[in-house]
């Protein structure tokens, strides 16, 4: 913590999250991966204009320089005549905009009575517009973490941009199925600490934004962007973090890229897997916003915010978990966020104290397990889950057995519990004398190894190693 003090460190997050409605602007289906056929394709030069402040920005100046032609394809199942910008923007999508008052009431910011649509210029081609509406949602709101308060200043509503499927120098390829999909942005101040604190942020905020359960899952459909500085130098943006893990490697290799130049020029860089970061273009101001004339502003009334019911938060769902089980922090907090906890607590609440660590594994491994060496995406049948666990729990089924009984569940093989039902001490006792009496050269290793091997799951090694014990004493 001293190091990066000594450093003026200062950090804050930018959260991007897709919402699950149909897009911001239209009544079109936000199918971010459409895999329909492809129905339009259109190309455009995009040029610089003045924003609000009557100057053209930087980062805008920039793109424009590079001179590129930009060709869009659209499919009539995700894209209308909106996203062609051939069309005017219809009424804002009105549970999109609910869901961004809830999520700024979760993060108990103060809500905006009245909602100006922006626009944000941008000439990279990933708007086909060129630019992308935006609005501000919410003010001061916060989130608390291991090392204190961290303050939310703003959080927006805005379009996503398309999807770049690929470029050369001068063109650049999209796809149009993910622009105009609801976004909702939450930026923190620049109070976090380390980067190992960036990380907890990002990852409190995003489990904040899945207790709405009305945000999108999976790859891309949440991004984090890292605003840093060190030693009173100019500001950097580090943008395409979609692995938390990957946070406080990238920011310290970026310490170390700062802390080795003498003058630093304020830009956006990509974020890389090695640590490393990529620049990308300046860093953009405010000269890059312009009202909207097309959207009319949206009045927030209390009567509206007042019918918004909160959920559980998915944190405090977590802490309630770990407080009241022997599992840890980490274990809680996976259960929550893959959508276990109804199941877990429903299974604990029948098992013995002791047993609820193994619940926990199982129910995390299990899945990862069969994902990455069968290449099997599996989901637990609850019924059969509960079966399992309470075999387990009378002493019916052993540990070793529930792996391949979930696996043979994975491969649409009937289940009988039955047929995994554990050897009784005197069937087992028997079975070892007679490897004794027949195979007398053998050792303590290759008599548990014998017996393992034919009675596969349904022995509790702990007790085959006590009966061998015994017998070869």
């Amino acid at each position: 913590m001293d190091r990066y003090k000594n450093i003026k460190f200062k950090a804050g997050i930018e959260v991007h999250q897709q919402l699950e409605t149909n897009n911001l602007f239209c009544s079109c289906p936000s199918l971010v991966n459409d895999n329909n056929k492809v129905s339009n394709e259109i190309k455009r030069k995009l040029r610089a204009v003045a924003g609000e402040l009557g100057e053209v920005d930087v980062a805008t100046l920039h793109e424009i320089k590079k001179g590129r032609e930009f060709s869009y394809q659209a499919k009539g199942t995700s894209s209308c005549l909106v996203e062609l910008d051939e069309e005017p923007p219809h009424e804002i999508n009105k549970e999109a905009l609910d869901t961004a008052l809830e999520i700024s009431l979760l993060f108990k910011a103060n809500i905006i009575d009245e909602l100006h649509v922006m626009r944000k210029i941008v000439i990279d081609g990933s708007n086909i517009t060129g630019f992308q509406r935006t609005m501000l949602i919410a003010t001061d709101g916060y989130v608390n973490t291991s090392k204190g308060i961290v303050k939310i200043p703003t959080i927006y509503l805005e379009e996503e941009a398309a999807k770049k499927i690929n470029e050369d120098e001068n063109n650049v390829n999209y796809s149009l199925d993910r622009l105009g999909v609801p976004l909702v942005e939450i930026d923190t101040d620049a109070s976090i600490k380390d980067p190992e604190h960036a990380k907890e942020v990002s990852y409190i905020i995003g489990m904040i934004l899945r207790s709405t359960e009305k945000v999108k899952r999976g790859i891309g459909s949440i991004r984090q962007d890292v605003n840093l500085s060190i030693l009173d130098k100019e500001r950097i943006e580090i943008k395409g973090f979609q692995d938390l893990r990957y946070i406080p490697k990238v920011i310290d290799g970026e310490i170390l890229r700062l802390s080795k130049l003498k003058k630093i020029k304020s830009e956006v860089r990509r974020a890389n897997v090695d640590g490393s970061t990529t620049f990308l273009r300046p860093l953009p101001g405010a000269a890059r916003l312009y009202p909207e004339t097309d959207v009319a502003p949206i009045v927030i009334t209390r009567e509206r915010l007042a019918i918004i019911k909160l959920p559980e938060l998915i944190v405090e769902r977590a802490l309630e978990i770990e407080k009241n089980y022997d599992i840890s922090p980490e274990q809680a907090h996976n259960i929550v966020k893959d959508r276990y906890d109804k199941l877990f607590l429903d299974v604990a609440s029948k098992l013995k104290k002791e047993y609820s660590g193994f619940l926990a594994e199982t129910m995390l491994s299990i899945p990862k397990e069969l994902r990455r060496k069968y290449k099997i995406e599996y989901k637990f049948n609850d019924k059969l889950f509960r079966d399992v666990f309470e075999a387990f729990n009378l002493g019916k089924i052993s540990k070793n057995s529930i792996f391949e009984i979930f696996l043979n569940d994975s491969k649409g093989k009937k289940i009988n519990l039955d047929d995994y039902k554990i050897i009784d001490d005197k069937a087992l006792m028997k079975e070892i004398e007679k490897i004794v009496k027949e195979k007398k050269d053998l050792g303590y290793n290759a008599i548990i190894g014998i017996i393992m091997e034919k009675f596969k799951g349904k022995v509790d090694g702990k007790k085959a190693s006590e009966i061998i014990g015994k017998i070869l004493k």
